[in-house]
Protein backbone atom coordinates (compact mmCIF):
# COMPACT_ATOMS: atom_id res chain seq x y z
CA UNK A 1 0.00 0.00 0.00
CA UNK A 2 1.10 3.57 -0.60
CA UNK A 3 2.91 5.11 2.35
CA UNK A 4 1.75 8.40 3.82
CA UNK A 5 -0.67 9.59 1.15
CA UNK A 6 -1.08 13.33 1.68
CA UNK A 7 -2.17 16.21 -0.53
CA UNK A 8 -2.49 19.70 0.94
CA UNK A 9 -1.46 22.29 -1.67
CA UNK A 10 -1.13 25.97 -0.81
CA UNK A 11 -4.55 27.00 -2.09
CA UNK A 12 -6.19 24.72 0.50
CA UNK A 13 -4.39 26.41 3.39
CA UNK A 14 -5.45 29.79 2.00
CA UNK A 15 -9.06 28.61 1.58
CA UNK A 16 -9.17 27.38 5.15
CA UNK A 17 -8.11 30.82 6.43
CA UNK A 18 -10.74 32.52 4.25
CA UNK A 19 -13.45 30.15 5.45
CA UNK A 20 -12.52 30.85 9.06
CA UNK A 21 -13.00 34.57 8.37
CA UNK A 22 -16.36 34.13 6.65
CA UNK A 23 -17.81 31.77 9.26
CA UNK A 24 -18.89 34.66 11.47
CA UNK A 25 -21.21 35.78 8.66
CA UNK A 26 -23.03 32.45 8.21
CA UNK A 27 -25.93 30.86 10.08
CA UNK A 28 -25.36 27.25 9.10
CA UNK A 29 -22.69 25.03 7.56
CA UNK A 30 -23.75 22.56 4.88
CA UNK A 31 -21.14 19.83 4.64
CA UNK A 32 -21.14 17.72 1.50
CA UNK A 33 -19.81 14.20 1.79
CA UNK A 34 -19.58 11.43 -0.77
CA UNK A 35 -22.24 8.80 0.00
CA UNK A 36 -19.78 6.11 -1.14
CA UNK A 37 -17.40 7.10 1.68
CA UNK A 38 -19.41 8.90 4.40
CA UNK A 39 -16.60 8.84 6.98
CA UNK A 40 -13.52 9.18 4.79
CA UNK A 41 -15.02 12.27 3.18
CA UNK A 42 -15.52 14.02 6.54
CA UNK A 43 -12.86 16.67 7.09
CA UNK A 44 -11.93 17.03 10.79
CA UNK A 45 -10.65 20.56 10.11
CA UNK A 46 -14.08 21.62 8.87
CA UNK A 47 -15.71 20.00 11.88
CA UNK A 48 -13.44 21.97 14.18
CA UNK A 49 -14.03 25.24 12.30
CA UNK A 50 -17.80 24.88 12.38
CA UNK A 51 -18.22 23.41 15.86
CA UNK A 52 -20.24 26.42 17.08
CA UNK A 53 -22.54 26.54 14.06
CA UNK A 54 -25.67 24.63 13.15
CA UNK A 55 -24.90 22.05 10.49
CA UNK A 56 -26.44 19.83 7.85
CA UNK A 57 -24.71 16.84 6.24
CA UNK A 58 -25.44 16.15 2.58
CA UNK A 59 -24.60 12.63 1.45
CA UNK A 60 -24.01 13.51 -2.19
CA UNK A 61 -23.60 11.18 -5.17
CA UNK A 62 -26.08 8.83 -3.51
CA UNK A 63 -27.02 7.51 -6.94
CA UNK A 64 -23.52 6.05 -7.20
CA UNK A 65 -23.63 4.35 -3.79
CA UNK A 66 -25.22 1.12 -2.59
CA UNK A 67 -28.92 1.88 -1.92
CA UNK A 68 -29.08 -0.28 1.22
CA UNK A 69 -25.98 1.39 2.65
CA UNK A 70 -27.42 4.84 1.83
CA UNK A 71 -30.37 4.24 4.12
CA UNK A 72 -28.17 2.90 6.92
CA UNK A 73 -25.86 5.92 6.80
CA UNK A 74 -28.79 8.33 6.56
CA UNK A 75 -30.11 6.95 9.85
CA UNK A 76 -26.64 7.06 11.42
CA UNK A 77 -26.24 10.82 11.17
CA UNK A 78 -28.27 13.16 13.36
CA UNK A 79 -29.23 15.48 10.49
CA UNK A 80 -28.53 14.42 6.94
CA UNK A 81 -30.02 14.34 3.44
CA UNK A 82 -29.30 12.14 0.44
CA UNK A 83 -28.77 13.88 -2.90
CA UNK A 84 -27.97 12.57 -6.36
CA UNK A 85 -25.09 13.77 -8.49
CA UNK A 86 -27.32 15.38 -11.12
CA UNK A 87 -30.66 15.84 -9.36
CA UNK A 88 -31.92 19.31 -10.24
CA UNK A 89 -35.05 19.10 -8.07
CA UNK A 90 -33.47 19.66 -4.69
CA UNK A 91 -33.93 23.40 -4.18
CA UNK A 92 -37.02 23.23 -1.98
CA UNK A 93 -35.67 20.23 -0.09
CA UNK A 94 -32.49 22.09 0.88
CA UNK A 95 -34.18 25.44 1.61
CA UNK A 96 -36.86 23.82 3.79
CA UNK A 97 -34.30 21.80 5.71
CA UNK A 98 -32.16 24.89 6.36
CA UNK A 99 -35.19 26.89 7.52
CA UNK A 100 -36.27 24.04 9.79
CA UNK A 101 -32.84 23.75 11.42
CA UNK A 102 -32.75 27.54 11.91
CA UNK A 103 -36.39 27.82 12.98
CA UNK A 104 -35.49 29.25 16.39
CA UNK A 105 -33.29 31.93 14.82
CA UNK A 106 -36.07 32.89 12.42
CA UNK A 107 -38.59 33.13 15.27
CA UNK A 108 -36.25 35.38 17.26
CA UNK A 109 -35.76 37.61 14.22
CA UNK A 110 -39.51 37.82 13.73
CA UNK A 111 -40.01 38.73 17.40
CA UNK A 112 -37.59 41.62 16.88
CA UNK A 113 -39.64 42.86 13.94
CA UNK A 114 -37.35 41.51 11.23
CA UNK A 115 -39.87 40.23 8.71
CA UNK A 116 -37.43 38.81 6.16
CA UNK A 117 -34.18 37.39 7.43
CA UNK A 118 -31.91 36.02 4.73
CA UNK A 119 -30.24 32.85 5.97
CA UNK A 120 -26.63 32.35 4.99
CA UNK A 121 -25.18 28.88 4.51
CA UNK A 122 -21.55 27.98 3.91
CA UNK A 123 -21.15 24.93 1.66
CA UNK A 124 -18.03 22.96 2.55
CA UNK A 125 -16.47 19.62 1.69
CA UNK A 126 -13.39 17.80 0.51
CA UNK A 127 -12.23 18.05 -3.13
CA UNK A 128 -14.36 16.43 -5.84
CA UNK A 129 -17.30 15.70 -3.55
CA UNK A 130 -19.63 17.52 -5.95
CA UNK A 131 -20.07 20.93 -4.26
CA UNK A 132 -20.17 22.95 -7.46
CA UNK A 133 -22.66 20.62 -9.16
CA UNK A 134 -24.76 20.60 -5.99
CA UNK A 135 -24.87 24.41 -5.89
CA UNK A 136 -25.69 24.65 -9.59
CA UNK A 137 -28.57 22.21 -9.04
CA UNK A 138 -29.87 24.10 -6.01
CA UNK A 139 -29.68 27.48 -7.76
CA UNK A 140 -31.00 25.92 -11.01
CA UNK A 141 -28.38 27.54 -13.18
CA UNK A 142 -24.70 27.04 -13.95
CA UNK A 143 -23.05 29.41 -11.50
CA UNK A 144 -19.89 27.48 -10.64
CA UNK A 145 -17.40 25.54 -12.74
CA UNK A 146 -17.62 21.75 -12.50
CA UNK A 147 -15.11 19.06 -13.42
CA UNK A 148 -14.58 15.47 -12.30
CA UNK A 149 -11.24 16.20 -10.69
CA UNK A 150 -10.12 17.74 -7.39
CA UNK A 151 -9.09 21.35 -6.91
CA UNK A 152 -11.26 23.12 -9.52
CA UNK A 153 -12.91 25.65 -7.17
CA UNK A 154 -10.23 27.99 -5.78
CA UNK A 155 -12.18 31.02 -4.48
CA UNK A 156 -15.11 31.76 -2.19
CA UNK A 157 -18.31 32.99 -3.84
CA UNK A 158 -21.70 34.11 -2.47
CA UNK A 159 -24.70 32.79 -4.44
CA UNK A 160 -28.36 33.67 -3.83
CA UNK A 161 -30.85 30.77 -4.03
CA UNK A 162 -33.99 32.83 -3.39
CA UNK A 163 -35.20 35.61 -1.09
CA UNK A 164 -34.74 33.35 1.95
CA UNK A 165 -31.34 31.64 1.57
CA UNK A 166 -27.95 32.34 0.06
CA UNK A 167 -24.96 30.04 -0.18
CA UNK A 168 -21.22 30.57 0.12
CA UNK A 169 -19.36 28.24 -2.23
CA UNK A 170 -15.93 27.24 -0.92
CA UNK A 171 -12.97 25.32 -2.37
CA UNK A 172 -12.55 21.65 -1.53
CA UNK A 173 -10.23 21.31 1.44
CA UNK A 174 -8.39 18.30 2.84
CA UNK A 175 -6.36 18.29 6.04
CA UNK A 176 -2.56 18.50 6.32
CA UNK A 177 -1.95 14.93 7.47
CA UNK A 178 -4.11 11.94 6.57
CA UNK A 179 -3.60 9.67 9.56
CA UNK A 180 -5.92 6.86 8.39
CA UNK A 181 -4.23 5.50 5.29
CA UNK A 182 -7.08 3.15 4.42
CA UNK A 183 -9.37 6.16 4.24
CA UNK A 184 -6.68 7.98 2.26
CA UNK A 185 -6.75 5.16 -0.30
CA UNK A 186 -10.54 5.42 -0.56
CA UNK A 187 -10.25 9.19 -1.02
CA UNK A 188 -7.69 8.66 -3.78
CA UNK A 189 -9.71 5.88 -5.39
CA UNK A 190 -12.76 8.13 -5.72
CA UNK A 191 -10.79 11.10 -7.02
CA UNK A 192 -10.52 13.41 -4.00
CA UNK A 193 -6.71 13.32 -4.03
CA UNK A 194 -4.54 14.31 -6.97
CA UNK A 195 -3.64 11.18 -8.97
CA UNK A 196 -0.03 12.29 -9.21
CA UNK A 197 0.66 11.62 -5.54
CA UNK A 198 -0.61 8.02 -5.55
CA UNK A 199 0.69 4.79 -7.11
CA UNK A 200 -2.12 4.02 -9.56
CA UNK A 201 -1.55 0.28 -9.73
CA UNK A 202 -1.67 -0.09 -5.94
CA UNK A 203 -4.77 2.08 -5.91
CA UNK A 204 -6.62 -0.04 -8.50
CA UNK A 205 -5.61 -3.28 -6.77
CA UNK A 206 -6.98 -1.84 -3.53
CA UNK A 207 -10.28 -1.03 -5.25
CA UNK A 208 -10.53 -4.39 -7.00
CA UNK A 209 -9.83 -6.31 -3.79
CA UNK A 210 -12.63 -4.44 -2.03
CA UNK A 211 -15.10 -4.97 -4.86
CA UNK A 212 -14.13 -8.64 -5.12
CA UNK A 213 -14.82 -9.13 -1.40
CA UNK A 214 -18.02 -7.07 -1.21
CA UNK A 215 -19.58 -6.83 -4.69
CA UNK A 216 -18.37 -9.94 -6.51
CA UNK A 217 -21.39 -10.14 -8.82
CA UNK A 218 -20.84 -6.59 -10.05
CA UNK A 219 -17.20 -7.36 -10.79
CA UNK A 220 -18.15 -10.48 -12.74
CA UNK A 221 -20.93 -8.74 -14.66
CA UNK A 222 -18.71 -5.84 -15.73
CA UNK A 223 -15.60 -7.76 -16.73
CA UNK A 224 -16.55 -11.46 -16.88
CA UNK A 225 -13.45 -12.10 -14.83
CA UNK A 226 -12.66 -15.06 -12.57
CA UNK A 227 -12.29 -13.26 -9.23
CA UNK A 228 -10.01 -16.04 -7.91
CA UNK A 229 -7.25 -15.02 -10.31
CA UNK A 230 -4.28 -13.51 -8.53
CA UNK A 231 -3.61 -10.67 -10.99
CA UNK A 232 -7.02 -9.17 -11.71
CA UNK A 233 -5.56 -6.23 -13.63
CA UNK A 234 -3.90 -8.62 -16.07
CA UNK A 235 -7.06 -10.72 -16.42
CA UNK A 236 -9.26 -7.70 -17.05
CA UNK A 237 -6.75 -6.34 -19.57
CA UNK A 238 -6.87 -9.63 -21.49
CA UNK A 239 -10.67 -9.83 -21.43
CA UNK A 240 -11.13 -6.21 -22.49
CA UNK A 241 -8.46 -6.27 -25.18
CA UNK A 242 -6.18 -3.69 -23.56
CA UNK A 243 -3.09 -5.01 -25.35
CA UNK A 244 0.21 -3.68 -26.65
CA UNK A 245 1.37 -4.19 -30.25
CA UNK A 246 3.03 -7.46 -29.23
CA UNK A 247 -0.22 -8.76 -27.65
CA UNK A 248 0.80 -8.26 -24.04
CA UNK A 249 -1.51 -6.60 -21.54
CA UNK A 250 -1.10 -2.83 -21.52
CA UNK A 251 -1.19 -2.40 -17.75
CA UNK A 252 -1.20 1.41 -17.84
CA UNK A 253 -4.20 1.48 -20.18
CA UNK A 254 -6.00 -1.21 -18.17
CA UNK A 255 -5.40 0.58 -14.87
CA UNK A 256 -6.76 3.84 -16.27
CA UNK A 257 -9.84 2.03 -17.62
CA UNK A 258 -10.61 0.32 -14.29
CA UNK A 259 -10.09 3.53 -12.31
CA UNK A 260 -12.43 5.38 -14.65
CA UNK A 261 -15.00 2.59 -14.32
CA UNK A 262 -14.89 2.79 -10.51
CA UNK A 263 -15.20 6.58 -10.40
CA UNK A 264 -17.90 6.81 -13.08
CA UNK A 265 -20.06 4.08 -11.54
CA UNK A 266 -19.62 1.82 -14.58
CA UNK A 267 -19.16 -1.27 -12.39
CA UNK A 268 -22.28 -0.51 -10.35
CA UNK A 269 -23.43 1.15 -7.17
CA UNK A 270 -20.69 0.57 -4.63
CA UNK A 271 -20.19 1.94 -1.13
CA UNK A 272 -16.56 1.75 -0.01
CA UNK A 273 -17.35 2.27 3.68
CA UNK A 274 -20.05 -0.08 4.92
CA UNK A 275 -22.16 0.89 7.92
CA UNK A 276 -21.31 -1.07 11.07
CA UNK A 277 -17.80 -1.86 9.87
CA UNK A 278 -16.11 1.50 9.43
CA UNK A 279 -17.60 3.81 12.07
Amino acid sequence: MNENINWYPGHMAKARRQMEEELKLVDIVIELRDARMPLASANPLLEELAKNKKSLIILNKADKADEKENEKWLNYFERALLTDSLNERITNKIVNEVKDILKEKLEKAKAKGIRKKVLRAMVVGIPNVGKSTFINNVVKKKITKTENRPGVTRNLQWIRINEDVELLDTPGVLWPKLENQKQAMILALLGSINDEVVNQEELVNFGLDYIKDNYTSLLNFRYGVDETKEDLINEIGLLKGCLTNDNKVDRTKTIKMILKDIRNNNIGRITFEKYGINQ
